[in-house]
């Protein structure tokens, strides 16, 4: 018995080079735990029209989207881990480890770290009926409303989500989560005004936020040059702070050559000029880490996710 065992040890150990070697032998898939439309979208789109002449093989996307991300994430986490399939997560993938009671992956042991690729710039934005044209003054109208004020978010979990959540407990602005499955879904009702407002990305809301049918109040990190002006949530709302990055993802036990291989392509579209045209204009910051760097940012975030999500009191999914 122990010869047999280990005899696959030994095979094993010698398998991992020629998998290496031939990666990658067919179509690489990118899901995205979201529908059609927002940043992560984009930029996946971005990578399967750039990747496959480094990579000689198709690159496809695989909209995924529902259960908070977690269906997709969880097949990712279950597919072959030979670099062909791989997520590109978001804060999401972190924060549902603290959202919800049970997960059916682990977010960091169940995955090998690739790049993070880039950072969104998120802002407080709200439908231009709404009489307040500061962060105090949106406060004060939320207090003083009989009815629910709503706010928008893409899923339980999702950046949104925990924006909000953290910006009612220090705010003390009392408001409806109304849950969508994407941008692509919320930012129609916003600006419709059947949703009152939103912390989110601003890629996806500054066509509406020209047009002056939303207007933003507050950019949740620091200040941005797409918005001149606009001040920090923080600047309002004192303790407010939000990350908010997307990652390439693979399952745990890809190889290392082919984690380096992935994140040395995917990280050279990132970095190129025609990428940071399309993206820069977009308040999307372009980061490409190195695997190292986002493994240990991923543990680092799920430290500081928990803690706010035990300190603003939010309540715990399923």
């Amino acid at each position: 018995m122990y010869r047999m065992i280990l005899a696959v040890v030994i095979g094993f150990a010698y398998a991992q080079p020629s998998i290496s070697q031939t990666f990658p032998n067919r179509t690489v898939r990118i899901v995205v735990p979201l529908p059609p439309g927002g940043s992560n979208d984009l930029v996946a789109r971005i990578f399967s029209d750039k990747l496959p002449a480094a990579l000689g093989q198709p690159v496809i996307v695989e909209n995924r989207a529902g259960g908070s991300g977690n269906p997709a994430t969880e097949f990712v986490a279950r597919s072959a881990p030979d670099g062909h399939t791989l997520i590109l997560a978001n804060t999401s993938h972190i924060v549902n480890a603290s959202f919800f009671k049970v997960l059916p992956y682990d977010p960091i042991k169940d995955f090998e770290a690739v790049t993070m690729a880039y950072a969104v710039a998120f802002a407080l934005v709200i439908n231009s009926s709404i009489p307040a044209d500061n962060t105090q003054e949106f406060v004060a109208w939320a207090r003083a409303q009989q009815k629910g004020v709503t706010y928008a978010s893409a899923g339980v979990g999702a950046p949104h989500h925990l924006a909000m959540e953290m910006f009612q407990a220090l705010s003390g602005a009392k408001m409806l989560h109304i849950p969508f499955k994407g941008a692509g879904q919320f930012v129609p009702e916003m600006v419709a005004g059947r949703v009152d407002s939103v912390i989110g990305a601003i890629n996806s809301l500054l066509p509406h936020i020209k047009s002056g049918k939303l207007r933003v109040l507050a950019m949740a990190g620091r200040e941005n040059p797409l918005l001149p002006g606009v001040p920090t949530l923080a600047s309002g709302v004192p303790g407010f702070d939000l990350d908010n990055w997307t990652g390439i993802l693979a399952p745990a036990g890809t190889p290392a050559p082919i984690v380096q291989r992935l994140n040395a392509e995917f990280v050279r579209v990132l970095k190129s000029p025609e990428t940071a045209q399309v993206l820069l204009p977009q308040g999307i910051d372009i980061v490409g880490s190195t695997p190292e760097h986002f493994a240990e940012a991923l543990k680092m975030y799920l430290a500081k996710s928990g803690k706010l999500v035990r300190e603003a009191g939010i309540k715990i999914e399923r």
